[in-house]
């Protein structure tokens, strides 16, 4: 399938996991893809490795850097139709006594900051696509929270759920579309980092579902939700949890 030939499309935090995946998938469906990541070691490899792929260096909470990326893709192409902002993520799970004010600040920066950022500067060759869409990725911690999470990830998450829904409402009349996605329990390398065998056995137990899910899963929603079958659909949080919670 070629669902997405001659789309440009700008994943960020695309260097592993999530964003990884998505950036494949865009590219097995025929987009010129862009990474945006700051992940200058692991980002290029991946990028050689996807067909119509460039690697762009970029820290997301940095606004200079957030410009200077745009700026590179619009030399390069000259629009975007569609921005998935995925870069994010905390570092450790602790507690809100543990939480240091600089640890709340980083997180909060790299998972919501970095959602206005790239999402205000990414505006102008947005407008430029007949089909624009915004698809960021929050998190069923921003929903409810859980054990094994980080106080200033669940904040940051919940806020991108909000910021999603304020920046449907005000690009409707653009024809621009801005959802969410909502994932839960990813096996991705991050958190195979974060959780010893028996927390990653604990957790896979607690899902109806019984496993966790694949960034290769998460990545067809994204898809699904940049796709012109998601036309008339914006302001939404899509939660895929495995049946984890259910509202």
């Amino acid at each position: 399938m070629t669902r997405f030939a001659g789309r440009v499309v700008v994943v960020t935090g695309a260097a592993v996991g999530i964003g990884k995946a998505a950036a494949r998938a865009f590219a097995r469906e025929g987009a010129t893809v862009y990474l945006v990541d700051v992940d200058d070691e692991t980002g290029p490899p991946t990028a050689a490795a996807i067909d119509g792929a460039t690697f762009l260096r970029c820290d997301l909470t940095v606004e200079a850097e957030v410009a200077a990326a745009v700026d590179a893709i619009d030399r390069g192409s000259g629009r975007i139709d569609v921005l998935v902002n995925n870069a994010g993520g905390f570092p450790e799970a602790l507690g809100l006594a543990e939480t240091t004010l600089d640890t709340w600040r980083d997180i909060v920066d790299s998972n919501l900051t970095s959602v206005f950022l790239m999402s205000r500067a990414a505006l102008p060759l947005l407008r430029r696509s007949d089909a624009a869409r915004i698809v960021n990725l929050g998190s069923l911690a921003g929903l409810t929270a859980g054990w094994q999470t980080a106080p200033p990830y669940v904040a940051a998450k919940a806020g991108v759920h909000g910021l999603t829904r304020a920046m449907a409402a005000e690009l409707a009349e653009e024809g621009i579309t801005v959802n969410a996605l909502a994932p839960s329990a990813v096996l991705t390398e991050r958190i195979q980092r974060l959780r010893d065998r028996d927390q990653l056995a604990t957790t896979a137990a607690g899902i109806p579902l019984g496993r966790y899910q694949t960034p290769e899963e998460v990545a067809e929603w994204i898809l699904f939700l940049a796709s012109p079958e998601a036309g008339f659909m914006t302001g939404e949080t899509v939660s895929v949890n495995g049946g984890r919670f259910m509202a």
